[in-house]
């Protein structure tokens, strides 16, 4: 089988980029929370220790997967992922979690307002904290340097990456809050959304009834008693 990097330098790789949700599924996910979707998902998936760096709690991302593999410190084809990107993209950046140096800063953010980027998923650093507080491009991140990027690579982009303890490939629906990121294939997307829909009108029930104190204590005592826990 030819290996599909052969043509290119070591360590430098450009895929297309992959369009394969269609907009109704993205609009439809727009409502489910991180947290919703990682439930649906078994719990056990997602982003870890990743930090907001917009100032609105209630900011989220929703969109299709740019994924950019980067050295640690260099953010040549972050750039490069930026030209390719279109309105609604999530730029997700593989930086090993290195924070010596930031990946994205100021500038880069003015370009994806041009863009019209949903936002940027980092398992790295980034700088220039005053600029990215006002939310006009949400970014979630491990973590912040005054310290700047080099330019020089290698790095890939559209394949797949590790993120903060996440696979995400490319095209993947990646949603992220205050909570974290979870990023979801486009052959799961249908099933994980009946399920997360189902969730929040499980979730807002039981949320009724708590504040009406009327909740059923057989919802944990039924558990408690197959764990030969007396109650």
């Amino acid at each position: 089988m030819r290996n599909e990097h052969a043509d290119w330098p070591a360590g430098f790789y450009i895929a297309p980029r992959l369009n394969v949700i269609d907009k109704k599924t993205i609009e439809a996910f727009k409502v489910v929370p991180a947290a919703v979707a990682g439930d649906c998902m078994g719990r056990n998936t997602g982003t870890m220790n990743m930090h907001r760096y917009h100032d609105d709690v209630s900011i989220t991302i929703c969109g299709p997967a740019i994924t950019v593999k980067v050295r640690p410190g260099d953010n040549l084809m972050i750039h490069k992922a930026l030209e390719m990107a279109q309105p609604g993209d999530v730029i997700v950046i593989d930086g090993g979690g290195d924070l010596t140096q930031a990946l994205i800063g100021g500038l880069i953010r003015t370009t994806a307002i041009t863009k019209k980027i949903a936002g940027f998923v980092v398992d790295g650093a980034i700088r220039d904290l005053a600029e990215w507080a006002d939310g006009q491009i949400p970014v979630f991140a491990k973590g912040h340097t005054h310290r700047g990027p080099d330019k020089s690579g290698p790095g890939m982009v559209n394949v797949a990456i590790t993120c903060a303890g996440m696979v995400v490939n490319p095209g993947d629906l990646v949603i992220a809050d205050s909570d974290g990121a979870v990023a979801i294939s486009a052959s799961q997307a249908e099933n994980i959304l009946t399920k997360a829909l189902a969730h929040l009108c499980k979730e807002a029930k039981i949320r009724e009834s708590n504040e009406n104190g009327t909740s059923d204590p057989e919802r944990f005592n039924s558990i408690l008693r197959q764990a030969g826990c007396p109650v």
